[in-house]
């Protein structure tokens, strides 16, 4: 079944909102218009360090998914009707070897749920990509020790499998209906001759630019990790050799024109609600280190100790906040310091970096708004209750 649009009604009424917005706005306030700058310098930020080298790949990667891969394999591995245990391990391992923040993971997430992913796959894939990875992991063991580096281990890898089950369990019969309307994929494509370890090859090297683009040094808790980390520009200067190599050899021009078209329809339908997302993320919540229009005191001030309403606040905080890819570490290193409890850290690890306001715009534009309020319901009460568990049992 597909999402429905919005309606000229549900338009006006969104212009309505915003036109109320600005016109009771106090922008005199020092407060107010320290938040304002506060967002655009975040919206900078994320343009500068987020769009060309994680954004503009991923959307490539998604274009390609779209266009060239073959939908019976999607559906083998990631469908409905796929062994549970095959469905969910390679979504949720996906996910997680890409290491990427919560908005580049989405193109990627658009491209396996339109061609033909089922939806609790699909979400493990979203959940993971973020949440899961070795370096995240390495980082918060080194800094927060083993018992919070252990539970934040369990808990992203078991929150992939569990809220995509309770996502397809609740949704089955509209997933059911979505896949069995055949207008909703398109018609498979003249793959050009090419073999399917042509195009995991094609595919593959772009994941390999995404991937070592954007690798982060572990500050020291690996050598390894660091080494990879110094030679990273020429690891993915070989990758992108291969994928040039793909390209001239193995694809005709019109399948780079429908790959470039896919590619920008996929950017049209996400950057917007992404940037304005960002922009109100920094608005009301500002940059690390940054206040803007929520002062930090407040969110501090209200996740001491391990009550409920500490867990529950700093889940939704960190689901509306936007981290990326690494930073929840140091920011929660500095809320532990101002006098944040041990539960309510874990709650802000394990639904910050899947979460952000800029992705769930994106997200409710793809699944409409009942999905993405159960998937947003389900991160925070499932962080709330593990926050609560471990803090009472540390």
């Amino acid at each position: 079944m597909a999402k429905k649009e919005w309606g000229p009604n549900a338009v006006l009424l969104a212009l309505a909102a915003v036109f109320a917005v600005i016109y009771f706005m106090p922008f005199d306030e020092p407060r107010v218009t320290g938040a304002l700058l506060e967002g655009f310098r975040m919206l900078g930020e994320y343009a500068r360090q987020h769009v060309l080298l994680c954004l503009v790949p991923a959307m490539f990667i998604a274009g390609a998914i779209g266009v060239f891969l073959n939908q019976q394999a999607v559906m083998k591995y990631l469908g409905p009707k796929a062994p549970k245990a095959v469905a969910y391990a390679v979504a949720s391992v996906s996910g997680a070897i890409l290491a990427v923040c919560s908005c580049t993971v989405l193109p990627l997430f658009k491209g396996i749920y339109k061609k033909g992913a089922g939806l609790g796959p699909a979400i493990s894939f979203l959940y993971s990509g973020p949440a899961i990875s070795v370096i995240a992991i390495t980082m918060s063991f080194q800094v927060f020790g083993w018992k919070i580096g252990v539970a934040r281990t369990i808990g992203a890898i078991t929150f992939a499998v569990v809220i995509g089950l309770l996502m397809q369990f609740i949704f089955r019969k509209e997933d059911e209906a979505r896949l069995a309307d055949e207008r909703l994929f398109k018609a498979p494509v003249d793959e050009g001759g090419r073999r399917l370890w042509q195009t995991v090859v094609y595919i593959g090297s772009m994941m390999g630019i995404l991937v070592f683009v954007n690798w982060a040094s572990s500050r020291g808790s690996s050598a390894a990790w660091d080494a990879i980390h110094g030679a990273k520009y020429y690891i993915t200067g070989a990758f992108a050799l291969v994928l040039v190599f793909s390209l001239v050899s193995w694809f005709k021009r019109h399948e780079l024109a429908e790959w470039g078209a896919a590619t920008r329809d996929f950017a049209l339908q996400i950057l917007p609600l992404l940037f304005g997302g960002v922009l109100v993320s920094g608005f009301l919540l500002g940059r690390p280190g940054h206040e803007a229009l929520i002062p930090n005191a407040w969110v501090a001030g209200l996740v001491g100790g391990n009550s409920g309403s500490a867990n529950f606040i700093a889940a939704v905080s960190g689901a509306f906040m936007y981290f990326a890819t690494l930073t929840e570490v140091p920011i929660v290193q500095g809320l532990l310091g101002s006098g944040m409890g041990q539960g309510p850290a874990l709650a802000l690890l394990l639904a910050g970096p899947s979460l952000s306001l800029p992705s769930m715009l994106v997200i409710h534009g793809e699944l409409g708004m009942k999905k993405t309020l159960v998937y947003v319901g389900l991160v925070v009460v499932m962080s709330t209750l593990a926050g609560l568990l471990f803090g009472a049992i540390v």
